[in-house]
């Protein structure tokens, strides 16, 4: 038996919005969704627990079978294990975007412009990013390149310091005064990367394209490492990760999952599907058991307001990703499991993440069903009235037997 998970990220919705009532997964045409849909089971899942902020990474954290009261304790420590830091028990963790702020002289009064500088480039990132590690790290506090403008702060013996921040994506086109971080350490820093940033040759060349400069840090989602089990130890399965950012693929490797590279996944919808659908089948030839296939593209989509977008990343999900990876299990003529959600809801009139319910479907070739719905979104899976209250369960029900 082999099972694929799809995580289309972000991919529900509300009906309010720029799409005449109606949601980009009802709008989308998605025909091998739909498929798996009306012959499986279709429902709703709670996948963030009441207390917990909507995030990827608490959300993903329960879809992969993973408790949060148990094991979160913040977004970065999940990447920095992607990005191969080597944090002990003591040492805090943080998300550190760039971003583009606008130029007032009070810092506190700026604007969140971009939470991710228009798309920075990791090799322009890179540059800025050792430039901060050159002028602002101590002994103690040091920062990590991740990818395009997600990074890390890490502060050595730090446990019991850990700090609340807004999301930056959560504050677009608001000032940012009332949602700096308390802990004055921290916004020190983030004052004096504005400072050091805003000048930058790489910030000079990128205002003389026509691009947002990466004129600040923001720091946010700060926590201490987790001990977790592995994912064959929970639920006797070999299983691999395949996704363009470091938060699923930090969770695979805490978790003892594999963790494939796709060139050209970018985790926007210029991503690189059929190469995630090809590094699937590729996984699932070499014996893995489980693949969880995650596309960050309809969350970005919802992020900026891009609703045709965020239709069109259904669409190339089902078109360029299931479409192929079920044809290659339809064609080894054993039976398999496939399912299909989002991690949370991201509505494009909010342009960040929410706690809803959002649907799922589990199809199994040799066991199909009649689901009583003929296409999958917020309202079918609703109307079916099967609901999973802890998102951490939905894993053990996908793979049991």
């Amino acid at each position: 038996m082999k099972y694929l998970v799809l995580l289309c990220d972000g991919m529900a919705d509300y009906h309010k919005g720029p799409l005449n009532d109606k949601t980009p997964m009802q709008l989308a045409h998605k025909p091998n969704i739909d498929f798996c849909a009306a012959h499986g089971e279709v429902g709703t899942i709670k996948t963030v627990a009441d207390g917990f902020k909507p995030g990827s990474d608490v959300a993903n954290l329960a879809v992969m079978g993973y408790n949060p009261e148990l094991y979160y304790s913040g977004r970065s420590p999940l990447e920095a294990a992607s990005i191969g830091i080597e944090l002990s028990s003591t040492d805090i963790a943080s998300r550190c975007n760039i971003v583009t702020l606008s130029d007032e002289d009070d810092y506190s009064q700026k604007t969140m412009i971009d939470y991710c500088a228009d798309d920075i480039s990791t090799a322009e990132a890179d540059v800025l990013i050792k430039f901060l590690e050159e002028k602002l790290s101590e002994e103690d506090l040091h920062f990590y390149t991740g990818v395009s403008y997600r990074h890390c702060l890490v502060l050595k013996n730090a446990l019991g310091g850990s700090f609340e921040a807004t999301p930056p994506h959560d504050i677009l086109d608001r000032k940012i005064t009332e949602y700096l971080p308390e802990n004055k350490r921290i916004l020190e820093l983030m004052k004096k990367s504005y400072e050091l940033l805003k000048d930058h040759p790489v910030n000079l060349m990128r205002i003389e394209k026509g691009l947002r400069p990466a004129n600040s840090i923001w720091i946010w989602g700060s926590g201490n490492k987790k001990e977790m089990p592995s994912f064959k130890s929970k639920f006797g399965l070999d299983g691999a990760v395949i996704s363009a950012v470091d938060l699923i693929k930090g969770i695979g490797k805490l978790t003892e999952m594999k963790v494939c590279e796709v060139e050209g996944a970018t985790g926007y919808i210029d991503t690189n599907f059929e190469g995630k659908a090809d590094a699937a089948i590729k996984t699932f030839k070499e014996g893995t058991d489980l693949v969880y296939l995650h596309v960050e593209a309809p969350d970005e989509c919802g992020h900026r307001f891009e609703a045709q977008n965020k239709i069109r990343a259904i669409e190339l999900i089902d078109e360029k990703i299931l479409s192929k990876v079920k044809a290659y299990l339809d064609s080894t003529n054993d039976n398999y499991k496939i399912m299909i959600l989002p991690d949370h809801a991201t509505p494009l009139c909010l342009k960040t993440h929410v706690s809803d319910p959002v649907p799922f479907v589990i199809y199994e070739k040799y066991n199909e069903i009649d689901s009583g719905v003929k296409s999958v979104n917020e309202d079918t899976a609703a109307e079916t009235k099967i609901y999973v209250n802890e998102g951490y369960e939905i894993m053990s029900r996908f793979v049991k037997k």
